[in-house]
């Protein structure tokens, strides 16, 4: 690990031509200059831990580790926050805009990497996902060996997830308490659609109070498809304020943040018994929606 991120790894194959050109054919996404430049700063690195040099002869299956860098990546204007930690399980509060993993233009601003940068942690990993654009509650885990533990409380359902939202609010439509719908990958690629079919999600959906033409809700995801809140609240005509996806893109993944509209979802609170300890936990965020 090195300033919070963890190494990649790539697997040479048969064939392969000197280690600089084998880079720059494999991730063609990165340059040559630039792997030229990563190279020369020590940031290629041979399995034993030697610096790997540009005009070295590649050796099939060997594995050559690397570390992102964005050279110029964008300063988020948040922080995360650390609400619990123990022996096996960490509890950050995200703000929105936060990848939980690096991705895209975000690798240093991602929560992964500031928490392993914060805490020295190089095995903390995240336990589930939540958007980018979401606020609130991530779990995770800190030792290799709890990791199947912890992601078989989501895989069976044994955990119990509460988020809130700001949506419109029609005193003449009646708001069911559970929607549920086929969800398949959309186009374009970072959307999620509904399509005829045997549902594959559910949401449980209860109105908690109301302002003017406005509402918050909460909504408790029985399912955990990619972007189910968001497009179970716009298929019921209750589009999540600050959504970019749904129903309009309003913006692609690439272009320029709004930190003056964040989606108005917030993954709020969540309960469960630590299947390590045996401790029964619950967590609520400390940020709050603006209705």
């Amino acid at each position: 690990m090195r300033d919070g991120v963890s190494a990649s790894v790539v697997s040479v194959p048969q064939g392969a031509p000197h280690l600089l050109d084998f880079l720059a054919q494999r991730m063609p996404g990165i340059s040559r200059s630039e792997w030229a430049e990563r190279l020369a700063q020590g940031l290629v690195l041979h399995e034993n831990g030697q610096t790997a040099l540009p005009d070295q002869a590649c050796q099939p299956g060997q594995r050559l580790y690397y570390y992102r860098h964005l050279a110029n990546e964008p300063v988020l204007p948040f922080q995360v926050q650390i609400l619990f930690e123990d022996a096996h399980l960490l509890v950050a509060d995200k703000p929105h805009f936060m990848p939980v993993t690096p991705s895209g233009r975000y690798v240093q601003q991602s929560l992964l990497v500031q928490l392993k940068r914060r805490t020295g942690l190089s095995n903390l990993v995240p336990l589930h996902r939540i958007d980018r654009e979401t606020a609130g509650l991530v779990l995770l885990g800190k030792r290799l060996q709890d990791r199947d533990a912890y992601h078989a409380l989501f895989r069976d359902h044994h955990i119990h997830k509460l988020y809130h939202a700001v949506a419109p609010w029609r005193a003449d439509r009646a708001v069911p308490t559970v929607y549920a719908s086929r969800l398949v990958p959309g186009d374009p690629f970072f959307r999620t659609q509904e399509v005829p079919g045997t549902p594959n999600s559910e949401t449980r959906i209860s109105l908690l109070r109301t302002s003017g033409l406005r509402a918050l809700y909460q909504l408790e995801p029985v399912t955990g498809k990619r972007h189910q809140l968001r497009v179970h609240m716009n298929a019921l005509d209750l589009p999540i304020e600050g959504d970019q996806f749904y129903p309009t893109v309003l913006r692609g993944p690439d272009a320029p943040e709004d930190f003056g509209q964040p989606l108005q979802l917030l993954a709020q609170s969540v309960r469960f018994t630590d299947p390590i300890t045996g401790q029964a936990h619950a967590f609520e965020s400390q940020r709050q929606l603006a209705l």
